[in-house]
C-alpha cells in the first residue's frame, strides 16, 4: 500500500507524529501493534477494510488477530486519527484527514478520494452546524455507481 502519488512522504511523517502525540495525550503506549495498524491505513490510498489491514500487518506481526485489528481501528477512530468510510455493510478506513470527500460506489463498494481543486474552496459548514457545536471532522460521502461498474452494465 502506498500514499497517493501526489502526496509527499512528509505527509506520512506528519500523520505518524500526530498519531504518537495523540497516544501520549491519551496515556496510551505507542505499541508496535498500534503503530503497524495505523501505518497500514495512514499510508494507504485504498481505504482498506479491517481484513485488508490484517493482511498488511501480518507481514510484520504474524500472530496478530482480526479482533485486535478491529479494536485498534475503533480506538484510533475514537482518537480522531482515522475515519470510517464506505458502505455500512463493509467498513473501510481512511488515514488522510485533510479536507476531502469520498465517492462510494453502491455496486462494488469501492471508495474514491475527491480533493478540492486549487481554484475550489474547501467545505463550508452550514451555519447550523457551527451553532450546534464544535465540528472536529467532516465526512462527506457521495454515493453512486463508479465508472468501472457503469461500463459493466
Amino acid at each position: 500500500m502506498q500514499l497517493h502519488s501526489h502526496e509527499p512522504k512528509e505527509e506520512l511523517s506528519t500523520r505518524l507524529a500526530r498519531f504518537e502525540a495523540q497516544c501520549r495525550e491519551k496515556g496510551l503506549r505507542v505499541t508496535k501493534q498500534r503503530r503497524e495498524i495505523f501505518c497500514a491505513v495512514a499510508q494507504s490510498c485504498e481505504h482498506p477494510s479491517a481484513e485488508k489491514v490484517l493482511v498488511s500487518v501480518r507481514k510484520a506481526l504474524p500472530n496478530i488477530s482480526l479482533d485486535t485489528v478491529y479494536r485498534t481501528l475503533a480506538s484510533l477512530e475514537e482518537m480522531d486519527l482515522l475515519m470510517r468510510v464506505g458502505l455500512s455493510s463493509k467498513a473501510r478506513f481512511d488515514g488522510d484527514l485533510r479536507p476531502h470527500c469520498h465517492f462510494v460506489c453502491t455496486e462494488c463498494g469501492e471508495v474514491y478520494d475527491i480533493f478540492p481543486q486549487a481554484d475550489e474552496t474547501a467545505f463550508t459548514l452550514p451555519r447550523g452546524a457551527r451553532e450546534t457545536g464544535g465540528v472536529r471532522q467532516v465526512n462527506l460521502q457521495l454515493r453512486g455507481i463508479c465508472k468501472k461498474c457503469q461500463k459493466k452494465q
